[in-house]
């Protein structure tokens, strides 16, 4: 960091709180009020606090070889706007005037971490290319994302709005690692709006037009940087919109005819998506998946190894489909519940597991408090539920199976915990609270019965 990041940070920062006050009352009520800034306030914390890792800690690492090439795109935009433009909108080809800067890029040639480039490129352009500041815009616009998919827990259960709060904005790993100038911003922003948007859509049917242009963009950007959060996302999503359908059948033999096919739709509409999406990234086809995950899995331990990082194994396995869902439960438990504690081997690790300790207790007591049978008594009685679940399950499996190092895995894992805290917090019997009659344009009071 330098010395612009101290002189320009604080205006900045009193730039972003004043938009935030202006802001405030259209996305709130007078339950949710309380906590929007101090939700802003610990991402805008934890962005700098990444910086200050990887500076200090870590001596450098992926949030400043972004920033490396975003200041080759200020650099071109002071040569010429037009040379920056094309730096931005690049796709790994080199365009007329744009070799210099391009060819001193760590990431022009990788698409997913381009993309990343992308946005920090054109974010310094309005920060005179200071990191502090674009960490800031990034973990602004990451908390847009947050706040959006707070919104839609709050709207389907308001009597929650406290724990749930807590469940989606104050997750320790989510403020910290989800805020810095890393992929895992951007991509948690896209899926908190893009599970607010198809609420809006499908739900709510309320400006339709507007959040079907939101979820292509947030669609967009996920696949840009990390295709295989949308290959567990959409046929969760599409399993959600399916079963609220079947759900507002009231003819208990319509139910029993209707209910096998409307799963079975959906679960192949989910696999034709997983196909597309495939078709687009050969990495992550059905063909080819198990190889992606085994190479990922073998360079990411091969790098832990080397910078002395933490690994773990799951034990031998081939990473044949068969072989790997053999490993499912313990790849489902060493994303959720993993590191454990006597598994920490430096300070950073052991801010990981204790929230995993946290988090393991958290579930068992779910289960002890409501009781195993109810607990997914319940869970099958809400497609909205199941939709967390099949999102968060599927994911832990996906990260599980192919990362083989806990300081990755900590980071990879944050797009599911929101889902999966607040959906256990759900769960959780609780005393109902008042809400208010109206709530502002953002969050506005239905107009319909919803089914979730």
């Amino acid at each position: 960091m330098e010395l612009r990041d101290l002189l320009l940070t604080p205006i900045y920062l009193g730039l972003f709180t004043f938009l935030a006050l202006l802001l405030r009352p259209l996305v709130t009520d007078r339950y949710t009020r309380k906590y929007f800034l101090p939700g802003l306030g610990v991402k805008i914390v934890g962005a700098l606090a990444v910086g200050f890792i990887y500076q200090f800690y870590y001596s450098g690492g992926d949030t400043f070889a972004y920033y490396h090439d975003a200041s080759l795109v200020w650099k071109a935009f002071l040569d010429s706007p037009l040379k920056a433009f094309r730096l931005i909108t690049a796709s790994g080809e080199y365009l007329p005037g744009t070799f210099d800067y391009a060819s001193q890029m760590y990431f022009f040639h990788d698409a997913s971490s381009y993309a990343v480039v992308r946005f920090a490129g054109l974010f310094s352009l309005f920060s005179f290319n200071t990191y502090a500041v674009i960490a800031c815009i990034f973990a602004v616009l990451s908390y847009s994302g947050l706040w959006a998919l707070y919104l839609t827990f709050y709207r389907l259960y308001p009597h929650l709005y406290r724990p749930l709060a807590w469940a989606v904005l104050f997750i320790p790993s989510v403020f910290f690692w989800g805020s810095g100038l890393l992929k895992d911003t951007l991509t948690l922003a896209a899926v908190g709006w893009a599970t607010y948007a198809v609420y809006k859509i499908f739900f709510r049917r309320e400006y339709v037009w507007w959040f079907s242009v939101v979820l292509i963009l947030s669609c967009w950007v996920i696949y840009s940087i990390k295709i295989y959060i949308l290959l567990c996302f959409l046929p969760a999503v599409i399993l959600w919109v399916f079963l609220s359908r079947l759900k507002k059948i009231k003819s208990a033999a319509v139910k029993l005819v209707t209910g096998p096919l409307v799963i079975v739709v959906a679960a192949g509409l989910g696999y034709l998506a997983i196909i597309e999406i495939g078709e687009e990234s050969h990495r992550y086809n059905i063909d080819t998946f198990s190889y992606t995950a085994e190479s990922t899995a073998r360079w990411l331990t091969y790098v832990g190894q080397q910078q002395g990082g933490s690994v773990y194994t799951l034990g031998d396995f081939d990473y044949s489909p068969v072989g790997m869902l053999k490993k499912t439960p313990l790849a489902i438990n060493v994303t959720l519940f993993r590191p454990y504690l006597w598994e920490v081997d430096n300070p950073v690790m052991l801010l990981a597991a204790l929230e995993s300790f946290g988090l393991l207790f958290f579930t068992l007591y779910v289960f002890y408090k409501r009781g195993v049978g109810s607990t997914f008594k319940a869970i099958a009685g809400s497609p909205f539920l199941i939709f967390c679940f099949i999102f968060s399950i599927s994911f832990a499996f996906a990260v599980g199976i192919a990362t083989y190092n806990f300081g990755s895995l900590v980071r990879y894992k944050i797009p599911l915990l929101p889902f999966y805290v607040a959906a256990l917090v759900v769960l959780l019997p609780a005393k109902p609270a008042k809400r208010s009659k109206k709530l502002p344009a953002f969050a506005s009071t239905e107009k319909r019965p919803v089914t979730v």
